[in-house]
């Protein structure tokens, strides 16, 4: 099974090979290759939804330039407000060479005023993060997630169920 993953991020890249192998034990997984597609959105998504967008159009592009893969998975982080608070979360889009399409979001947490206002002032998460919590490169680690619950769940865990999510239908295609 050749899968590619639509993000050069090494945590993106393993939580994609762990949900395979949770989703398909049966299955071999033989190569999970990640790749930099273009995600079409800004590099901070702002909404929910502009995070799905950036999400499938990775797998898009990703699928456009490596044709001869059997899954392409796309992985967005993104933030989006309700009220006056910032939530975090990741969307994860799933398709197959039939077209078979599966989506889901990972977990969802509420940011401290301090990182939202860098947010909201146009900063990206991780570098908001760095800042913060004075910790380097933490998108490619354990991000928000895992530096706000002390590393209790780390961000390729909720990536990695965020993937389980999104093959439902590949795992229940008589379903779908």
């Amino acid at each position: 099974m050749k899968i590619i993953v639509a993000s050069k991020n090494p945590v993106k890249i393993n939580a994609v090979r762990l949900g395979f192998e949770q989703m398909f034990p049966n299955e071999h997984v033989v190569d999970v290759e990640g790749v930099s597609v273009p995600s079409g959105v800004r590099d901070q998504p702002l909404t929910f939804d502009e995070t799905l967008t950036g999400a499938r159009n990775r797998v898009d592009n990703a699928q456009t330039e490596y044709p001869d893969a059997d899954y392409w998975v796309g992985l967005e982080g993104g933030v989006d407000l309700h009220g006056s608070d910032m939530a975090v979360s990741g969307w994860v889009v799933a398709r197959d060479r039939d077209g078979l399409e599966g989506k889901s979001m990972t977990n969802t947490v509420y940011l401290p005023p301090k990182v939202a206002e860098l947010v909201a002032g146009g900063m990206e998460l991780g570098e908001a993060d760095d800042i913060v919590f004075g910790t380097t490169n933490s998108k490619q680690s354990n991000g928000a997630v895992g530096i706000l619950t002390g590393d209790v769940l780390k961000r390729e865990e909720g990536f990695m169920m965020g993937v389980v999510g999104a093959l439902i239908p590949h795992r229940n295609s008589e379903l779908y």
